[in-house]
């Protein structure tokens, strides 16, 4: 701490303690100088710091003395714990959601994941460079719903990719889809509005909604996704989330009779659908499915999507669709809740997407995790045999290896096992919404788009090896 700093603090405990109270002289800079054997500069600058705060007032010709309006600092008291700030009802009902980051495994198969040599380094880099050469006159804050020129190029990828047609103020550029999903549960859900969820679903969306307030209302599911003839008996619902491309975690792929059906649904009861498309790029059997957006006539529809799992999810970029009857309020909260997202980096994908090196990174990405998955089914059939049964292979970055013989109360056991062995994998128990309705057979999530070939094949083998006392038995 620099001297004059010293003894501003040294007199800020005087004034506290009262050794000066309001109204008192301090000593001359130049006698206090002196006494301490440093520059009359240096004390000088410690007052000059002390009047800027409001502890001094000063006058020409006089003596600094302490401000009139002070009070002198009690001594504290013996007591217990000042009790905690309040936190609202929104807070308590975040805690009362518990979360837990793990730590790092040799091998992880977490779900969320990528490689990080599929990054399109240099492609991102020229992207970044042009966008900083083209310096602005100007520097400001831009509009909340994202660049135009992303926008744009949004608009037109996702009419090639997904056959969504939308007008440019429908799209809104966001932090990621879970900021997505945030904003759509603070506009669209008041506290004790019922949520369907797809059960098992996404955890970290349905602690959003529970956050929100809202109530969860399982949906159950089956190979193909939402069973939406089990809709009516649920009763009334303010919104339903789903992931129609890839149920998640369970993988099935929607039919277009039951998209079909589930908007006649929202379109009959007045419900609101969260369209999580997290990952449709990757379908290794066929082209991506229609999203369920392309399908909806009336505005029942919200479409999230997100390039984290086609880039990074360290970049932070997702976006919305949403029908133009929200449209101004879906800006207007983005703006309040973060004024808008990065601009470099939504120059930079806009000129990837319009360039076409965003679809060419897609197609070597899609290769390439194309070998990761077959890397890991080949593993789990080495290892496990007909001891595992997996499902929901066929799109997306993670798939679910059940274990038949295995009851659903040795999941935790099983993960345990794993990690002390190096081997990070998850389970179901915590995706499910009521413990009742999960089957009663161990399953675990592996995510594949982390790890290389040469790691999936030798993780999996440690893990089999780590298991092998509860999958032999």
């Amino acid at each position: 701490m620099p001297v004059s700093a010293q003894i501003g603090a040294a007199l800020k405990a005087q004034i506290a303690d009262g050794t000066y109270p309001p109204g008192a002289a301090l000593p001359s800079t130049r006698a206090l100088a002196a006494e301490l054997g440093v520059s009359r500069t240096t004390v000088t600058a410690a007052y000059d710091q002390l009047h800027a705060e409001g502890y001094l007032e000063t006058r020409q010709g006089s003596r600094a003395r302490v401000a009139a309006g002070l009070r002198p600092v009690p001594a504290p008291v013996a007591a217990g714990p000042a009790p905690p700030p309040r936190l609202s009802a929104f807070g308590q009902r975040l805690l009362a959601e518990p979360w837990r980051e793990a730590g790092g495994p040799a091998v992880d198969f977490r779900t969320g994941e990528l490689s990080g040599i599929d990054f399109p380094v240099l492609a991102w880099r020229r992207a970044l460079t042009a966008v900083l050469l083209r310096r602005p006159a100007r520097l400001g804050y831009g509009d909340p719903r994202g660049l135009p020129e992303l926008r744009a190029a949004l608009q037109a990828y996702l009419w090639r990719a997904r056959g969504l047609r939308c007008a440019l103020d429908q799209i809104l550029v966001v932090n990621g889809s879970q900021q997505g999903i945030d904003l759509c549960a603070r506009l669209l859900v008041d506290p004790g509005d019922r949520v369907v969820m797809e059960e098992p679903g996404y955890g970290a969306a349905r602690r959003v909604f529970a956050a929100a307030g809202a109530t969860i209302v399982p949906a159950a599911v089956d190979a193909e996704g939402l069973r939406t003839e089990a809709l009516p008996g649920l009763g009334p619902a303010r919104l339903a989330y789903v992931t129609p491309s890839h149920q998640f975690p369970l993988g099935g792929v929607l039919p277009v009779a039951r998209r079909q059906a589930l908007l006649a649904w929202a379109e009959a009861t007045g419900a609101t659908i969260i369209e999580d498309d997290y990952d449709s790029e990757y379908r290794f059997d066929a082209r991506p499915v229609e999203s369920l957006l392309s399908l909806d006539r009336t505005g029942r529809v919200v479409y999230a999507g997100t390039v984290s799992k086609t880039l990074s999810p360290q970049l932070r970029l997702g976006y919305l669709v949403v029908p133009p009857s929200l449209a101004e309020a879906f800006a207007q909260a983005k703006r309040l809740a973060d004024r808008q997202a990065p601009g470099l980096e939504q120059a930079a994908l806009a000129r990837l997407l319009t360039e076409g090196a965003y679809e060419r990174h897609l197609r070597q990405a899609r290769r390439r995790n194309a070998a990761r998955r077959a890397a890991l089914l080949s593993s789990l059939d080495e290892s496990f045999g007909t001891r595992v049964r997996v499902e929901g292979e066929a799109a997306g970055l993670h798939l679910v290896a059940w274990f038949p013989d295995v009851p659903a109360s040795r999941e935790a056991e099983m993960v345990a096992l794993a990690r002390a062995a190096g081997i990070g994998v998850y389970p179901l128990a915590p995706l499910y919404h009521s413990p009742a309705s999960r089957p009663d057979r161990a399953g675990l999530v592996l995510g594949f788009a982390g790890n290389e070939p040469v790691a999936i094949r030798a993780g999996i083998r440690r893990l089999a090896a780590a298991l092998v006392d509860i999958t032999v038995s």
